[in-house]
């Protein structure tokens, strides 16, 4: 379930900083059941009520039921394409975006493929998922290396 768990952090990140989540995802993993995507769907009123008392995670009420309606279009995805993988690959051609940044100023906050899976993402009901945070999941998922050419991961990423 690890591309649902950065989908899901990647929204909780919005307006937030990156190391806000990081000292979180130990807490959302617990608080999610593990980003177990069958049971987050299964998640009543109640439930999220109860979620929103956790000061482990982001008590944000539209992050937190977002997570919930996510998961349900997450599933419905899963059962059209046969799996959340080959729906969310299917904007790279399934293969990573290699790009070939010199400077951080370089790197954009989003990018065409990005806006289409906004776009489409939305289209499915999942929220929190617009296109720079579509762009920010794509790098944390591996679609699309924009490590910079001098960075020693960029060069590991690209002979493999």
């Amino acid at each position: 379930m690890r591309l649902f768990e950065m989908l899901i952090l990647e929204g909780a990140q919005a307006g937030l900083s990156w190391i806000t989540i990081l000292r979180k995802r130990d807490g959302y993993r617990q608080a999610f059941d593990g980003f177990d995507v069958e049971k987050i769907a299964r998640y009543t009123a109640p439930r999220v009520e109860k979620l929103l008392q956790n000061p482990a995670i982001v008590r944000n009420r539209r992050k937190v039921q977002s997570t919930v309606s996510n998961a349900k279009a997450f599933l419905s995805v899963r059962d059209e394409f046969g799996s959340f993988d080959r729906y969310i690959w299917s904007f790279v051609d399934g293969t990573p975006v290699v790009s070939r940044y010199r400077t951080l100023r370089d790197i954009p906050a989003s990018t065409s493929q990005s806006d289409r899976m906004s776009r489409d993402l939305k289209s499915r009901g999942f929220r929190f998922v617009g296109s720079t945070i579509c762009y920010a999941y794509m790098q944390s998922v591996g679609m699309v290396n924009d490590h910079l050419m001098h960075c020693y991961r960029y060069r590991e990423l690209v002979s493999q």
